[in-house]
């Protein structure tokens, strides 16, 4: 577990400028909300889809790559990341929208 936490943090600080946010697990249990109302939820083990997020910033999906090869999330050969982009709404002064 020391091993983890030192190979975490040297990886936490190589990518300081590019983690917006460490994210965390997800806790039990939740609410699924549709136009008919609010049941308890998640109907599915959240654990075998989602364990927890992270935000980070890239310039390209390339980059967002070597980001994460280097992570925690697949430092075992059973786990994975999933890299997904953030849509954004385009703002009247950016140029490429």
């Amino acid at each position: 577990m020391e091993e983890n936490y030192i190979r975490f943090n040297a990886w936490k600080e190589k990518f300081q400028d590019q983690i917006v946010d460490l994210g965390g697990a997800l806790k039990e249990g939740g609410k699924v909300v549709t136009s008919e109302g609010v049941t308890d939820g998640p109907f599915v083990e959240v654990k075998e889809i989602l364990g927890g997020y992270m935000m980070i910033t890239a310039n390209s999906l390339e980059e967002a790559v070597e980001v994460v090869r280097e992570s925690p999330g697949v430092w075992s050969p059973e786990s994975s990341v999933e890299i997904r982009e953030i849509n954004a709404p385009c703002l009247e002064s950016e140029s490429t929208c």
